[in-house]
């Protein structure tokens, strides 16, 4: 567990990592973050809102991706 806000290099390394993930992984990775921020809804707000930037960074790649192949 990070007990810390997210920080601008956070978002940066999450997304050289997403760019080199398959498309599983990053669905893997971004539901497996979701679980986390849910298990800490209530609990510690910094914690849930770490995990939720992160799943959130993930899902925007997958989206991304999702839309040039149309």
């Amino acid at each position: 567990m990070i007990r810390r806000h997210a920080t601008a290099a956070d978002f940066t390394r999450w997304e050289q990592s997403a760019a080199v993930m398959t498309d599983a992984e990053l669905i893997y990775a971004a539901a497996d973050c979701r679980k986390v921020e849910a298990l800490w809804r209530g609990v510690d707000g910094m914690v849930e809102g770490f995990y939720s930037d992160q799943a959130a960074t993930y899902g925007t790649e997958l989206y991304r991706r999702r839309q040039n192949h149309r």
